[in-house]
């Protein structure tokens, strides 16, 4: 990760370096492209993030995997236009070595490591440090160094009775496991409904009044709110989070975060309602004077949106309520840039990230399309 921007942008402009501003939009649409591609050339595919996803290659002949590898990389780069690196080995976690490896040296490997046999893990092992294992990361290294343990190879040599002791009980059990070629985590269903939601954003600058502060949260939960109409689920619980920085330098980076959360009387995906029991959390978390960075919804307590427990206290939302939500996603997901929005999430929201160097949405917006000729 870089530094902010700000605190290097002399030596940016100086030497001329191109800068551009975040681009969800851009960035989900070419995301989408690629597990859909994913998806067509390989019967089970797991999306595990918006650039990474692990394939199940059940039944594909040991003797032409790396054959089948480079198809892959290959129909999908000409497809999309996205350059992958594929990694293969037995279990999720040796995949993940054999993917790095095959990133690291685009020009031996072709963008693509395969690790089937004792002797091709080890010598991949050797290679990782032990803070690049998925799982370990810089805090966990530092422990696991104190035990002359460099490598993943290291690592994977460690008993179960000592990773149960000194890595997490079960989970550094399965640490070990899978280093070994033992598959322990499982492919997910691709299905599978998300056990919460959450949407956050760092602010465009500093927000010092509460009305700013609520407006972010109203949009955030919006965005929540449509992610879980779109899974047909509900939410029985709000946790609203806030970053600030109330050191006096801009230079002097020590955020704090608070956080609250409520139970909601009955689960729900209807955004008013959301919003009106998200309210009183803003109020509560605010504090008069302090710099927020950055806020955030979390939606909890998932339970399908057709099997909802009411609350005998509560009157239940009639039907229209519904579908006035659908039709207010169907005409912002044709229309974009929330043409039907809650008055509480603000009109001109001043505290959204600026992006001003965004590069265009050219594959989602008709007025963004890139010009060729």
């Amino acid at each position: 990760m870089a530094g902010p921007y700000y605190q290097h942008k002399q030596e940016i402009e100086k030497n001329n370096v191109a800068v551009f501003s975040s681009n969800y939009h851009l960035y989900g649409d070419i995301s989408w492209r690629v597990m859909e591609t994913l998806r067509i050339l390989s019967p089970h595919v797991e999306v595990y993030s918006v650039d990474e996803s692990f394939l199940d290659l059940t039944g594909i002949d040991e003797n032409k995997l790396y054959e089948y590898s480079l198809f892959l990389k290959h129909t999908t780069e000409l497809w999309t236009g996205i350059p992958v690196s594929i990694g293969v080995a037995p279990s999720k976690v040796l995949s993940k070595v054999a993917n790095r490896l095959a990133k690291k040296n685009k020009t031996g490997t072709k963008g693509v490591m395969i690790l089937q046999t004792p002797e091709q893990q080890m010598e991949a092992l050797q290679k990782t440090p032990v803070e690049d294992v998925w799982g370990v990361g810089g805090a966990g290294s530092k422990k696991l160094r104190l035990f002359n343990i460099n490598t993943a190879w290291d690592l994977r040599n460690m008993s179960e009775e000592w990773a149960r002791k000194n890595l997490g009980g079960v989970v550094g059990v399965r640490l070990i496991k899978e280093l070994r070629g033992e598959p322990c985590i499982e492919m997910k269903d691709p299905l599978e409904t998300k056990k919460m939601i959450a949407t956050t954003r760092m602010f465009g600058k500093p927000v010092y009044e509460v009305r700013e502060l609520a407006e972010a949260v109203a949009t955030y939960i919006t965005r929540a709110a449509e992610k879980h109409r779109r899974q047909g689920s509900a939410a029985k619980n709000i946790t609203v989070f806030v970053v600030t920085n109330d050191y006096s330098s801009t230079y002097e980076y020590k955020p704090a975060t608070g956080s609250l959360y409520t139970i909601l009387p009955f689960a729900t995906s209807l955004t008013n309602l959301l919003i009106e029991h998200a309210m009183p959390l803003v109020d509560n978390l605010y504090r008069r004077g302090s710099k927020y960075l950055k806020a955030g919804v979390i939606l909890g307590g998932i339970v399908p949106d057709n099997a909802v427990q009411f609350n005998l206290f509560e009157p239940p939302p009639g039907a229209n309520e519904k579908i006035l939500m659908k039709m207010i996603d169907n005409i912002n997901f044709s229309m974009r840039n929330d043409v039907l929005k809650f008055a509480s999430s603000g009109t001109k929201r001043d505290w959204k990230m600026r992006q001003e160097l965004r590069s265009k949405r050219f594959t989602t917006r008709w007025d963004e399309l890139y010009k060729v000729r």
